[in-house]
């Protein structure tokens, strides 16, 4: 259970870098887009990344296409507007007094690996060891993604909400920021630090891993998103049933009282694998067509 796939494509926090700009995708492609149609309900399911290099050219013709003929934006929380709220809830969430040293909670032989991506990342142990093992794993795996060169401010969702703002459409949210970050917060100490420790392991292939999950998402590639999850470490399912399935679940109890024409943009990871978003929409009834 990758944090970088829950930064990249499923979490709530974001990171603050510059660098290069972008690739498009090729010709014909795009990020994944569906139609999703029943029970008063005509709009579209849209696939985010949340982190993104500047200058990334995801708006294709039918994406574009999807956002002039809806009629509201649909993210998985709205509140995501209020940055300086966001981040003052995280805080919140993510204190405790009296926590262990963060060294103390990863494996012996990860302890240096944990220093080196602090200290490059411009924070330290030290600093994190205040926050509980999930918000510190969110904090390190942030940290490790300054070297890709990627931007929470160039991620989808700001772009969407600026869009639709430029239209006076409506923005909504699928569940609140405290319900996103206690997912995490709610979880076992143990099922925290094992998703510490593969924060730290994972560090060590961030640049690849990331191109990787960049550019199928770019190309809506979701066999091979699907196929990242497959080769990396067995999910903790602790944390997917708390993180993914519940989620799913929720979330596809809230579309089904939305009527009209949404624009719903969650993030990718939650349109693969079990109890994903479009299998539990089907089985509600819904018809769901990839359109991109």
């Amino acid at each position: 259970m990758s944090l970088l796939r829950w930064l990249g494509l499923c979490a709530l926090l974001l990171v603050a870098a510059c660098g290069r700009d972008g690739p498009a995708p090729a010709e014909g492609r795009g990020p994944a887009l569906w139609r999703v149609q029943g029970h008063g309900l005509d709009g579209w399911l849209f696939g985010t990344i949340h982190v993104l290099p500047k200058g990334v050219a995801w708006r294709t013709e039918k994406v574009r296409a999807a956002i002039d003929g809806s009629d509201r934006l649909v993210l998985e929380s709205a509140e995501i507007q209020d940055r300086a709220r966001t981040m003052a809830l995280f805080e919140k969430m993510g204190r405790s007094p009296g926590l262990p040293p963060l060294e103390a909670r990863v494996p012996v032989n990860e302890r240096d690996e944990l220093q080196r991506i602090a200290g490059e990342g411009g924070t330290s142990t030290q600093l994190l060891s205040g926050y509980e093992s999930w918000a510190a794993a969110m904090l390190l795996s942030a940290a490790a993604q300054q070297s890709l060169h990627v931007s929470g401010d160039e991620g989808v969702e700001p772009a969407l909400i600026k869009d639709f703002r430029e239209e006076d459409k409506p923005i909504g949210g699928l569940e609140t920021v405290a319900r996103q970050f206690g997912a995490f917060d709610t979880l076992p100490e143990a099922a925290q630090r094992r998703l510490l420790a593969q924060t730290v392991e994972e560090a060590r292939r961030m640049k690849a891993l990331y191109e990787r999950i960049m550019r199928a998402w770019l190309e809506g590639d979701m066999a091979a998103i699907a196929r990242e999850d497959e080769a990396g470490e067995k999910p903790d399912p602790v944390v997917e049933q708390a993180v993914l399935i519940a989620r799913n679940r929720d979330w596809s109890d809230v579309v089904g009282k939305l009527r009209g024409r949404p624009f719903i943009a969650v993030g990718t990871g939650h349109l693969t694998g079990r109890d994903n978003l479009i299998q539990l929409l089907e089985a509600k009834g819904y018809k769901v067509t990839r359109v991109q």
